[in-house]
């Protein structure tokens, strides 16, 4: 899965304005619901619902919140860069600054893991995360993340 299909150029913020988890996934749902079609606050609840059972904060300034909705026929992504670092309960209790959402059908199954396994994939890479942490303006973070992988050789 490419992360072309993931993300639209318009799912790409790259100055998100949050003080807080709560603020960001906030924000995150309104710019999901645009997205999406669906009502700001379902995305919300399923984020925080999503969050009660534990962070999504993965360490080294990266979230990756995620969620199931009935309502979506397909998986859609949306990516955030915050100018200023925010406290989202990591796991490694470092702030965050980089965020990349996930919303899939309830249907989603493996298609929802191999989408989170590719976004941890691209984001645990430091290179990409530093030209992510240097870029300002939303073409260029789309491009950044959408570059297309390589799969090694069998």
């Amino acid at each position: 899965m490419e992360m072309v299909e993931l993300l639209a150029q318009d799912g790409v913020v790259a100055n998100l304005k949050a003080s807080s988890k709560k603020q960001a996934l906030q924000e995150l749902s309104q710019q999901a619901a645009s997205l999406t079609g669906l009502h700001e606050r379902m995305i919300f609840d399923v984020l925080l619902q999503r969050e009660k059972l534990g962070t999504t904060g993965i360490g080294r300034g990266i979230a990756i919140p995620h969620g199931k909705m009935q309502e979506l026929e397909r998986l859609h992504g949306l990516f955030a860069r915050l100018p200023k670092p925010i406290d989202f309960d990591a796991i490694d209790e470092q702030p965050v600054d980089l965020i990349f959402l996930l919303l899939a059908p309830e249907s989603a199954g493996a298609d929802h893991l191999k989408a989170l396994a590719r976004i941890s994939r691209l984001l645990r890479d430091e290179a990409v995360c530093e030209k992510l942490r240097g870029a300002d303006d939303p073409e260029a973070l789309f491009a950044l993340l959408t570059v297309p992988t390589v799969s090694p050789a069998a």
